[in-house]
């Protein structure tokens, strides 16, 4: 169970002239919604096509509708030769290697694809774009491979991919999942394939569609993800019998970053009435100054976090108002080529979300590494073991923190600055931006993991911590973990809407445990079982 849809994701999306959201991008790419153009977005690029149509009866050789691409764009092509070279054109780049991309990425791609036709400004056919939301809405999703986009002239490869489908050749996943090829899937959908004609081909595969569908993905991730970071920051203090002294409204106003604040808003919340925090609360009965910086200084590295995915919302927001596309057709019905299809801006900032990752992840695993060596612990066991020696208890769960944080610390090694000459020296400089958002999602994936063993490690010690007895709010996470019950939300038929965690005890199979926490953690049911005392996290 991962990421399941929220309840106020929309069920269809309109795609107009206007911008997307980012929750409408999650809303198609991640849970299905289907999509519908606008009348708008229809008149207007039906009112674009006149004008390609136009030129390409000019004996004037116009770039991408009579002419070659890249370095052969001062080759004129022939009339009768047009189709064919949009037709040849697609074909050719559709050439990518490796793995099979994600089914939510590649919806989130094509939405985005589409989004930027229904502006008006690429020169497309209406019923090209129709065939966009057809195959949305049938759920057949082109096969699209790792390698393939170098993040400039757009993401090229994967988006020929998907044009490919669209033409009724190459492979797609039907709405089952199963692999077929890409005619036999549209003719079960009813979904009549496209005759590229002048300027189409191009239109389909210049753009930053791939890597910011990926970054609008990312956000939505790294939003619950960092709210739990501060649940699961929380219980690590409580459990550890921390202070939330330094997480004072007044002390945090000191510094005035945004998302400091937030964070140590949230962690406030969290250990609001925790016995345990009052059982050391007479400063005769605790002689320690101060909490270790992994605790003390978890709202600042948290909140920088935030503040820096504020600064990638507002990039993913322009761009997700862009119509990126070369040549585009302007509003006063010039074709003109340009340079908007490089991934710079983009690139930089899915850089800067790897990073934040590698460093949330970094304080997390820290923080764990705390409960386990009886020099830090405060009182606890060893490793939190049943019966040290004979048992290991989570010694090995944080060897599996450490090998993942060391892994991200790699994929926050910046991919824009990577740039590497293509086309003949033509495309002599571009921004790499789809590597980036690659290692992006696998730091995602590799943070959830991190903070999970996080919180069922704290989960355990705040049992341990008995008699004495959690904050209700991170008393609450607890009870998640081991009744599969989010406090006060409905369980399902079964009697529980998620496996149970079992509490401290001997050693047993650990792996599943950190594979259903993963899964609570992802899903946001970490947060939410945090929210059902606190109210709604920052």
């Amino acid at each position: 169970m991962s990421r399941t849809a929220a309840p106020e994701a929309p069920s269809t999306v309109s795609v107009s002239v206007g911008a997307l959201t980012r929750e409408e991008v999650v809303a198609v790419a991640r849970h299905g919604a289907r999509v519908e153009i606008s009348p708008e977005a229809l008149e207007g690029i039906a009112a674009s096509r006149a004008v390609i149509e136009a030129l390409a009866e000019d004996p004037v050789p116009h770039y991408g509708i009579s002419t070659g691409f890249g370095a052969l764009a001062t080759k004129h092509i022939p009339e009768d030769m047009r189709a064919q070279l949009q037709r040849s054109l697609v074909r050719s780049h559709a050439a990518g290697s490796g793995p099979e991309v994600e089914r939510e990425v590649v919806r989130g791609t094509m939405l985005l694809r589409l989004s930027t036709l229904a502006t008006g400004r690429t020169g497309v056919r209406v019923e090209t774009a129709q065939a966009y939301a057809a195959l949305l809405n049938a759920g057949i999703t082109p096969v699209v491979h790792e390698y393939g986009s170098l993040g400039c002239s757009g993401d090229l490869a994967p988006l020929a991919h998907c044009a490919l489908a669209v033409m009724g050749e190459g492979l797609v996943r039907d709405a089952d999942g199963d692999i077929t090829e890409a005619g036999e899937a549209l003719a079960s959908a009813g979904i009549e394939p496209v005759q590229l004609a002048e300027k189409e081909g191009l239109a389909l595969i210049n753009g930053t569609d791939g890597m910011l569908g990926q970054l609008v993905l990312a956000l939505a991730d790294l939003d619950t993800l960092l709210a739990t970071a501060d649940v699961a920051a929380a219980m690590s203090v409580e459990g550890q019998l921390g202070t939330d002294d330094v997480f004072a409204a007044d002390l945090q106003a000191l510094r005035p970053h945004p998302g400091q604040a937030l964070a140590a808003e949230n962690l406030r919340k969290m250990m609001a009435d925790s016995a345990i925090r009052d059982s050391h609360r007479d400063p005769e009965a605790c002689t320690r100054v101060q909490d270790a910086y992994s605790l003390r200084c978890s709202p600042q590295v948290h909140g920088a976090a935030r503040d820096t995915m504020t600064h990638c919302s507002t990039v993913a927001e322009r761009e997700l108002a862009a119509a990126v596309d070369n040549p585009v057709v302007t509003l006063d019905g010039r074709v003109e080529s340009n340079g908007n299809f490089h991934g710079a801006p983009v690139a930089y900032v899915l850089d800067f979300l790897a990073i934040v990752a590698a460093d949330v992840a970094s304080i997390s695993e820290r923080r764990t590494d705390r409960f386990l060596d009886v020099a830090r612990n405060h009182g606890l066991n060893p490793f939190l073991a049943d019966d040290p020696g004979v048992d290991s208890g989570h010694m090995i769960a944080q060897y599996t923190q450490a090998a993942i944080v060391s892994e991200l610390k790699r994929l926050a090694n910046p991919a824009s600055v990577d740039s590497i000459p293509s086309s003949a020296m033509q495309e002599d400089h571009v921004s790499m931006g789809w590597s980036g958002a690659r290692k992006l999602r696998r730091a995602v994936d590799g943070l959830t993991r991190v903070i999970a063993v996080e919180v069922l490690t704290a989960a355990r010690a705040l049992d341990l911590r008995a008699p004495l007895t959690p904050a209700p709010a991170t008393g609450a996470v607890v009870q998640l973990l081991r009744t599969g019950v989010i406090p006060g939300e409905p369980a399902d038929v079964e009697g529980t809407a998620y496996d149970p965690v079992a509490g401290p005890g001997p050693d047993r199979f650990l792996a599943p445990e950190i594979e259903t926490v993963v899964d609570l953690v992802a899903d946001g049911a970490v947060r939410r079982a945090a929210e059902s005392v606190t109210g709604p996290l920052h």
